[in-house]
This record gives C-alpha cells, sequence and structure tokens, in this order.
C-alpha cells in the first residue's frame, strides 16, 4: 500500500513537473517578438540556399538564452545544413560569431511543426535586441514540372514555400526574396504586395503576422543548371608511414532533372547543341601537390580529362563517356596520391592525427550517402574522428598485402552531403614506429630462409651410393 502511495506521489510530481516546464517554454515564445525579418532564397542552382536576417526583441521581463526556428515537416527533411551567427558590430566593423544549432521539439506543434534551437552566447535581457544570422541549404526541393521531357527541351520546376515566414513568434515586419536563374517564370503566386523585377520577387513587407502564420506561394520557372546528384559516394582514404597518402573515390552518378524521353541523337546534340538541360563536364577539386591521378570505369581507362594544377589546389576536368540527362547514370573511379607530410601530423600528447577534407570533391553537387574509409597502418590502437557535424561511425578491419592482424578501418557515414560539408575532419590514432619494420623483415626473412634453402639443397648430395 506504501508502495502504491510513493508511485502516485512520483506520477504527480513529474505532472506538475512537466506543466511548469511547458508553461515556462510558452511564456520565453511570448517574450520574444521578431522586429524584422528578411529572408533570401537562391533557386538558380538545384541547391537552394536561403538567407535568413532576423532581428528579435526581448519583451519580457526575464532574460532569453534561445531562439526557436520553426520548419513545415515537408521541408525540415530536406535541410542539408543549417547554420546561424550573432551580428556584432555596425557597418565596417560588423563581425559574426557563431552560434551553436540543435534540433529540439515542442508539445502540442501545430500541423507537424519541426524546430531548431539557437543558443545565444549572452541572453538577451529585458528590452534588448538581438541581429542572428542563419543560413540553411535545401535539397531535392525543385520538382521537374513536366516531369519528362525531349533532348531539346528546356526544363522547368516547381519550387513550393511561404511567403510569410513560419515561425513560432510575432513578426512585425518581414519580407522575403526569391531569386531564379533566370527571366524565363512560367507563374507565381501572388501574394499582395508582390512585385517582381528581373530574376527576382519580392514578397512583402508584411507586418505585424501573429506566431505560425503560412501562405503558401508556388513558383514555376525554368532552371537548366546540372542537377548532379552522386546518390553514393565511398572514399577510401589510406595511410602509408612510408611517405604517402592514396585516395581512392567511387562514384554513383545521376541526373536528378525531369528524365529524359524519346531517343537519344547524338547528332542534333553535337551539331544543335540541344540537351540544354543535360551535363558532360565535372569539375573535381583536389588538393595542391597532388600526383598519381587516374579516372576510369568498369570498361577501363577514360582519357577525357583535364589536371590543372597549383600551390593552392588542384582541378581535374572530367567528361563522362556520354552527357547526362534527366534519370541517366554513370559509375566511376577517380584516384590520386598526396604527400603524407601535408596531411598527417603528431599532437602533443604524442598521438597521430589525419586532417583531411571531409565531403563530395566534385563542384554543385549533392551527396545522398557519403561513406568515407580511413585506412590506419597496421599496428594502430585507439583510433578516434573529430568531425565538425553529426556522423555515424564504427570501425572495420581490412587486409592488404603481408598483413598479418589487419588494419584498423575508421568508417564516417553521412547522408544528405552538400558543398558546405567539406571541412577539415581529424583522426586520431596511437602508432609504435617499430611495426614499420614489421612487412621489410617478414621479407627479409622470406628471403634468408629460400636463400639457406637453396643453399642446403646445393650441398646435400640426393644421388644412391653403391
Amino acid at each position: 500500500m506504501e508502495a502504491l502511495r510513493s508511485l502516485g506521489r512520483l506520477v504527480l510530481a513529474l505532472t506538475i513537473f512537466s506543466n511548469l516546464s511547458l508553461l515556462a517554454y510558452s511564456s520565453s515564445l511570448q517574450d520574444i517578438q521578431i522586429v524584422n525579418a528578411e529572408r533570401r532564397i537562391d533557386v538558380t542552382s538545384h541547391i537552394i540556399k536561403v538567407f535568413l536576417t532576423l532581428k528579435v526583441e526581448n519583451t519580457g521581463t526575464s532574460p532569453v538564452s534561445e531562439v526557436l526556428l520553426a520548419f513545415p515537416p515537408t521541408q525540415v527533411d530536406n535541410i542539408a545544413s543549417l547554420k546561424a551567427a550573432a551580428t556584432v558590430g555596425k557597418k565596417k566593423k560588423k563581425s559574426y560569431l557563431p552560434l551553436e544549432v540543435n534540433p529540439t521539439e515542442l508539445p502540442d506543434a501545430p500541423n507537424g511543426t519541426k524546430y531548431f534551437k539557437i543558443l545565444l552566447l549572452n541572453p538577451l535581457s529585458a528590452g534588448e535586441t538581438a541581429t542572428l544570422e542563419v543560413l540553411y541549404i535545401l535539397t531535392h526541393s525543385l520538382e521537374p514540372f513536366p516531369a519528362e521531357i525531349s533532348q531539346s527541351e528546356p526544363q522547368l520546376v516547381y519550387y513550393r514555400d511561404s511567403a510569410i515566414i513560419l515561425s513560432p513568434y510575432y513578426i512585425k515586419q518581414q519580407t522575403t526574396f526569391i531569386r531564379t536563374p533566370s527571366t524565363k517564370v512560367e507563374s507565381f503566386t501572388r501574394v499582395e504586395p508582390t512585385n517582381r523585377a528581373g530574376t527576382e520577387l519580392k514578397y512583402g513587407p508584411y507586418k505585424d503576422r501573429p506566431a505560425y502564420s503560412y501562405s503558401p506561394v508556388l513558383v514555376h520557372f525554368e532552371n537548366n543548371s546540372p542537377f548532379a546528384v552522386v546518390e553514393e559516394l565511398v572514399r577510401e582514404v589510406e595511410i602509408s608511414h612510408w611517405g604517402s597518402l592514396q585516395i581512392t573515390e567511387h562514384y554513383t552518378l545521376a541526373h536528378a532533372g525531369a528524365r529524359h524521353k524519346g531517343v537519344f541523337s547524338r547528332v542534333d546534340y553535337q551539331a544543335r547543341s540541344s540537351g540544354v538541360s543535360s551535363f558532360k563536364h565535372l569539375l573535381a577539386r583536389l588538393p595542391p601537390r597532388v600526383h598519381s591521378v587516374f579516372y576510369r570505369d568498369q570498361i577501363g581507362n577514360i582519357s577525357s580529362s583535364h589536371l590543372r594544377t597549383d600551390f593552392r589546389r588542384s582541378d581535374l576536368e572530367i567528361e563522362p563517356r556520354y552527357p547526362l540527362f534527366g534519370g541517366w547514370k554513370a559509375t566511376f573511379i577517380i584516384g590520386y596520391g598526396l604527400p603524407l607530410q601535408d596531411f598527417l601530423f603528431e599532437s602533443p600528447d604524442g598521438r597521430r592525427y589525419l586532417n583531411f577534407t571531409f565531403g563530395c570533391p566534385l563542384a554543385e553537387t549533392v551527396v545522398d550517402k557519403l561513406t568515407i574509409k580511413v585506412v590506419l597502418p597496421e599496428g594502430s590502437k585507439d583510433p578516434s574522428a573529430v568531425v565538425p557535424f553529426p556522423v555515424e561511425q564504427h570501425l572495420e578491419t581490412k587486409y592488404s598485402y603481408l598483413d598479418i592482424v589487419g588494419r584498423t578501418v575508421v568508417v564516417l557515414e553521412k547522408k544528405n552531403v552538400v558543398p558546405e560539408h567539406n571541412s577539415p575532419f581529424q583522426v586520431y590514432y596511437s602508432f609504435n614506429p617499430i611495426f614499420m619494420l614489421a612487412e621489410p623483415l617478414m621479407l627479409i626473412s622470406v628471403f634468408f630462409f629460400l636463400f639457406m634453402a637453396s643453399v642446403a639443397y646445393l650441398h646435400v648430395d640426393f644421388s644412391i651410393s653403391k
């Protein structure tokens, strides 16, 4: 009986605590208002960039340490990257301080709204204002319409969003700009005031909008930029303490635009420059001092590539065996070597670490699934990876020539990767230099025993004596 009473008290305490937390969260939402919001949406490529400037004000009586961003459920799944910064200073002395952004949840979110929480460096006191700069990247958010086009037709796409910024706060004034790749806009939704000038659509300014206001818009426009999507990319980085770093990259590339219909004519393609939405050239930005570069597929080497190098970077321009139209795919491999001293260093605690670039070397591409495999030298211990954003990690073992116990492989996996993810990451590990002598000693031992066996064979008389 006493146990039941204790359980009842615990349930009552948890209920009271959750209700108080909900009331406190609701109070903090009411304490913030957005004085001005400006959103600029760049749809000139299939990778959509959204720049959002928020001037927030604390209208309550207690300090506020976080600001919420709201997204519709149909859009949040396509967010590849989300960054925020606080603006400090004015005009020429203006600087930006990065802020931590984390996904969060609110009880009773209307219509499945999803949230991200921006943590302020210093709590915003009552009556104070702060300016926040937000950048988020959207992928797979342009819908080809018509879904199928012929070789000579341009590509038209839909972009869906809201003229009014979705926010859990009251917004005094807001404006949205949508930049298209050209002036060829078939149609767009009007939510007055709406203006169009050249390649830019302007929605607003809208004043005194309550929280969770939403006004859907649909823009139908021409976009012939390459919809290059790498469905899967496996990058293998093999470390050799004998002085080299070998990189091998396996690509499965697709054109994610409007599917090609009809028969492909290479004569029309070359003579009339038809196929404006297709692409046949790709640019891979490689590190400087690259060497031993190769580009091949299942058939063999592909000679249509050009490498340009300087002291800052190396540009590899590649051309698939055929131009890629909507729905078409191509698989190929890129490999190259790098000097070890440019990427492998020693930490103060004596451990070694690899400093390499995450992401995809191909410019303006989306990677649906990226796997990076860092192959450590045999005998490495205690591996750990430091990546500036969340990734899945696990360990594998790989066997190569003359390996005895195998090489430890640090595997990093991430989905929905965009060029903004091309940031340095580190892999730390411990290594005893004595292991570098294992393979040479093994070869020396093998040759020594072969030599001794041959000497013994020559000095032994196998004839039958009478």
